[in-house]
C-alpha cells in the first residue's frame, strides 16, 4: 500500500471515529458530497486539500501523518534479492545489523572504521532495499516488524554459517550473563512443535528487553547475540556407530 493510500485510510478512520460523514465534511469545506466521495474513492487528494480538511475537522495534520506511518505494513522478512544485496557488501550487512540493533550513526562511526559519508551512503542503500526509511539528519525508522527473521537457508543464513558460527562458538561462554547448552531429547512431533513455539516466545522476549534497554545510556549496555537452533539431528560420528 502506498503512502497516499495509508494517509487517506487514516483520515477516513479519524473522520469515522469523530462521527463526521462525507455529507458533513462536504458542508464544512464547501464542496458537493459527490466530490468528497470521489476524492476518497479515487484516492486523489492534493496536500492543500488534505490540510483544509484537517483544519475543518480539527484533526491535527501531523498526527494524521504520524498515524499513517504507524499503520504502514512492516516486513517480517526480506526477499531473496534483498538479502543477496546485503551479503554482497559486508559493510552494508554490518550497517543493516547496526540498524536492527537501533544504533545511530554516531555510534557506528565511534565503533567501526566507517566515515560519516560512508554511513550515509549505506543508509541510503538500506532505504532503497526497504529495510529502513531514511529521515533528515541521518536518522531512520525500521521498516521491519519485531517478528523479523532472516530467510530460512537464505543468503544471510549462509553467510552466518560460513563466517559467524565458528567464531561465535570459539568463545568460552563463561562471562556474566552468558550460557551455552546442548541438550539432546527424544520428542514427539507435537512436543517438538510446542518447543519451537516457546523458542519464538523467547525471541520475542529478547526483542522486548532490547527495546526497553534502548532508554539506557550506551555505556550501560553490552552487545549480546542469541544463537538458537533446534532440529532433528545426530552427530555424524555417532550415526556411523549405529547398527
Amino acid at each position: 500500500m502506498s503512502s497516499p493510500d495509508l494517509i487517506l485510510d487514516a483520515l477516513r478512520a479519524r473522520l469515522r471515529a469523530a462521527g463526521i460523514t462525507y455529507k458533513l465534511l462536504a458542508e464544512r469545506i464547501g464542496v458537493s458530497e459527490s466530490s468528497v466521495k470521489r476524492m476518497f474513492g479515487q484516492k486523489d487528494m492534493a496536500l492543500s486539500r488534505l490540510a483544509e480538511i484537517c483544519q475543518a475537522t480539527g484533526i491535527p495534520l501531523e498526527e494524521l501523518l504520524r498515524g499513517a506511518l504507524d499503520t504502514r505494513p512492516q516486513l517480517d522478512a526480506l526477499s531473496l534479492p534483498q538479502e543477496r544485496s546485503l551479503v554482497a557488501n559486508p559493510r552494508l550487512l554490518l550497517m543493516a545489523i547496526c540498524c536492527l540493533g537501533h544504533w545511530n550513526v554516531e555510534q557506528v562511526i565511534d565503533t567501526y572504521k566507517l566515515s560519516e559519508a560512508e554511513c550515509i551512503t549505506l543508509l541510503a542503500e538500506l532505504d532503497r532495499l526497504g529495510l529502513i526509511e531514511l529521515k533528515p539528519l541521518n536518522r531512520y525508522q525500521l521498516r521491519v516488524s519485531n517478528a523479523f527473521r532472516w530467510l530460512p537457508d537464505g543468503p544471510v543464513q549462509h553467510f552466518f554459517r560460513e563466517h559467524v558460527v565458528e567464531d561465535y562458538f570459539a568463545g568460552h561462554f563463561d562471562g556474566a550473563g552468558e550460557t551455552l547448552m546442548c541438550l539432546p531429547a527424544r520428542l514427539s512431533p507435537a512436543s517438538a512443535k510446542e518447543l519451537s513455539l516457546k523458542i519464538e516466545q523467547l525471541a520475542a522476549e529478547l526483542a522486548r528487553l532490547h527495546l526497553n534497554d534502548r532508554r539506557l545510556p550506551a555505556g550501560e549496555r553490552e552487545g549480546y547475540t542469541l544463537l538458537l537452533g533446534f532440529r532433528s539431528w545426530e552427530l555424524a560420528a555417532f550415526t556411523a556407530l549405529r547398527r
